[in-house]
């Protein structure tokens, strides 16, 4: 009942995800992302355990070692008996890519791999839905992050999207704070992905981005300490 990208960044380090859905308030359990770790999104039967749980292997917690896209997949869908009825797409840190479409997903439902992004989505007017988000994503590589994600949502949604219809959209991008770079939901709207293309270009605004430029960053942290506790450092 989704569709969505998610995807990495060679030239700025982001990463992020794109989704939408005839469902309410798609952002709230679909996308999963961490700065320097990599998206997640968790579909069909939703379970927001794998996006979480996803993440941590993706940065190594609780592990001997960072497991890349294709291994954190392999032992989420090995963990979790109902994996038939799940639909679950990542990309890590280095741009790797892994997804899974469970047999029990309603139809349409398939995903496309690429370096760097992936596409994918169930109950689904056609296939074209996914490949006009790849065709979009790639064809529009000199454009800005974030606004290649909301292309190739839009894209996707042109070439028929959810064939039930549409209810709620969701753009979330990580860059290097533990924050997130940009977090746009709209939770219940008839065109959700067109006020989406409005929220995000609001967000573009001269008043918008000298807020978020004079916010704290992760980066700085060390920087920002008082003399002594930098010594301690």
């Amino acid at each position: 009942m989704t569709f969505s990208i998610v995807a990495w960044d060679a030239k700025t380090g982001m990463t992020g995800v794109a989704v939408a859905t005839k469902h309410l308030a798609v952002g709230a359990l679909v996308p999963y992302v961490e700065a320097g770790v990599g998206a997640i999104a968790t579909q069909a039967a939703t379970n927001p355990l794998l996006g979480i749980h996803g993440l941590e292997m993706l940065k190594g917690h609780g592990h001997s070692h960072v497991a890349s896209a294709e291994e954190t997949l392999q032992r989420l869908l090995f963990d979790d008996s109902d994996h038939e009825q799940r639909q679950l797409h990542m990309v890590d840190r280095y741009g790797q890519t892994a997804a899974w479409t469970g047999k029990d997903c309603v139809g349409w439902a398939g995903h496309l791999t690429f370096a760097g992004f992936s596409v994918a989505g169930n109950m689904l007017v056609s296939e074209a839905t996914v490949q006009a988000m790849a065709d979009a994503y790639a064809r529009f590589e000199n454009r800005d992050f974030c606004d290649r994600l909301l292309l190739a949502l839009e894209a996707g949604e042109a070439a028929g999207g959810d064939k039930r219809g549409r209810q709620s959209a969701a753009l979330r991008v990580m860059h290097t704070d533990s924050y997130p770079y940009l977090d746009l939901r709209v939770d219940h709207h008839a065109q959700p992905i067109e006020q989406l293309r409005e929220t995000f270009t609001e967000s573009r605004k001269d008043y918008y981005q000298s807020f978020r430029m004079s916010m704290p960053s992760d980066r700085h942290k060390v920087l920002s300490l008082l003399p002594d506790q930098q010594q301690a450092v």
